[in-house]
């Protein structure tokens, strides 16, 4: 799509504009929203080299092989493998060649793949999020209503698979430019809520059990160039709400910034914040680094929870599959910084362990957030990884309540400059 033809909601959305952390006032209606969004139930990667892929995350991250599609299941367009975590799924895909003759008779579980489109994919974007799958009660519904609304087709609904096995499958576009697409799925029997697609085959029982302690997606970022058109797009579409929001004056940080709002569904269980870059600061803004190197809009990191992130930290370290970490906070940190901003509300014995291992730790509200990045995940200054643990905020039905903590402001000037130090090394953080 051209760019003069991408739609702009933002004179329709009342609130699609900054105010600044301090003005800001959620503002979440009881209206029964009108696509049924459960949860996140996968994120899938587009890659060079899947099986390597599904080997560095399996080990790095502690997920289970569940199942693949490759030659074997006469799929020869594309080879994917699904990992899984408690409901954490990640799917692994990479094309085989364009060119390579291909049997008069093949399956391809995955209706909206193009073999072309993901070389293509990879060749612009590297290592990177193709979708965002979104567990809804009806995929033909929730399409047919984001595209009344205005949302930008991909591939219509589909139906894989047959009776229990059933599974309705349909994509709009996420960020309003770009190739990352938002996928509804949804399925006919709903035990099945935790598979991927019809069509891959199960390994679920011949493959190790692995477990870190990853339990879910808490929310998956992105960067565009301007965050509120995008936010406006999926308030309209979606009917997404403003969750929350951060301007650069917020966060603290001088020589880059960024501004950032953070949009729900309407159970809370799909956050996802939009950033955008900041302008006229000394160093250049690790969004607006991102966008290039990405080429585009994308997905810039996933936060994964865990219900014990010093377990899940350490196992992480001790099998040292791939998944560096951002640098140790400097030296203030733990004796200054945290006892200043917390107070009572976490113990001395767990501020030692997260300096162990080089976790940080924030607060807003009742709640406590503990948090670790990774660093990019492949070899451009891109996508990567936090681990985070939520504290403060529990809820009746068990686990803590969406944003509990925060998203981690008050320690965006120690992530900034362990990210601008990375960026420094790599030679990116100035045009001289």
């Amino acid at each position: 799509m051209s760019q003069q033809n991408i739609p702009d909601f933002t004179s329709h959305v009342s609130d699609a504009k900054f105010v600044g952390a301090s003005n800001f006032k959620r503002q979440k209606t009881n209206d029964t929203p009108k696509i049924q969004v459960k949860r996140f139930h996968h994120l899938e990667f587009y890659t060079g080299d899947a099986t390597s892929e599904m080997k560095r995350f399996s080990i790095g991250l502690g997920m289970k092989l569940m199942a693949k599609s490759d030659h074997e299941t006469g799929n020869h367009e594309y080879i994917s493998y699904v990992l899984q975590s408690n409901d954490l799924m990640f799917v692994m895909t990479s094309p085989y060649s364009e060119n390579a003759p291909r049997p008069k008779t093949m399956t391809q579980p995955n209706p909206s793949f193009s073999n072309s489109h993901a070389h293509d994919f990879f060749r612009k974007h590297g290592l990177a999020v193709k979708a965002i799958g979104l567990l809804v009660d009806d995929a033909a519904q929730a399409y047919q209503y984001a595209i009344e609304n205005g949302g930008i087709p991909v591939t219509k609904p589909v139906v894989c698979g047959e009776g229990d096995d059933q599974v309705i499958f349909s994509e709009i576009s996420a960020y309003l430019a770009g190739d990352v697409v938002l996928r509804f799925i949804s399925f006919a029997n709903k035990d099945n809520e935790g598979k991927f697609l019809p069509g891959y085959l199960d390994l679920s029982a011949e493959t190790p059990n692995i477990n870190y302690g990853l339990r879910r997606i808490d929310h998956c970022v992105g960067n565009a160039e301007k965050a509120m058109p995008v936010y406006a797009y999926l308030n309209r579409v979606m009917g997404f709400y403003k969750f929350a929001e951060f301007i650069a004056e917020d966060v603290g940080t001088k020589e880059s910034g960024l501004n950032s709002v953070v949009c729900s569904n309407h159970n809370e269980m799909v956050l996802l914040p939009l950033n955008e870059p900041t302008y006229g600061t000394k160093k250049i803004s690790q969004i607006q680094n991102y966008l290039e190197h990405n080429e585009g809009p994308g997905v810039q990191h996933l936060a994964l929870l865990s219900d014990d992130i010093y377990e899940t930290v350490r196992k992480m370290k001790e099998t040292w599959a791939g998944f560096d970490f951002q640098r140790q906070p400097h030296a203030d940190y733990y004796s200054k910084i945290v006892p200043k901003k917390m107070g009572d509300k976490i113990s001395q014995e767990e501020v030692e362990k997260c300096k162990e291992l080089a976790i940080l730790i924030d607060t807003e509200g009742e709640g406590t957030l503990l948090q670790i990045f990774t660093q990019p995940l492949g070899d451009r200054p891109t996508i990567f990884i936090e681990i985070i643990q939520r504290q403060g905020c529990p809820l009746p039905q068990g686990g803590q309540a969406a944003g509990c903590g925060g998203f981690g402001k008050g320690n965006f000037g120690s992530l900034f400059k362990s990210i601008e130090d990375y960026m420094a090394d790599k030679g990116l953080s100035s045009r001289e």
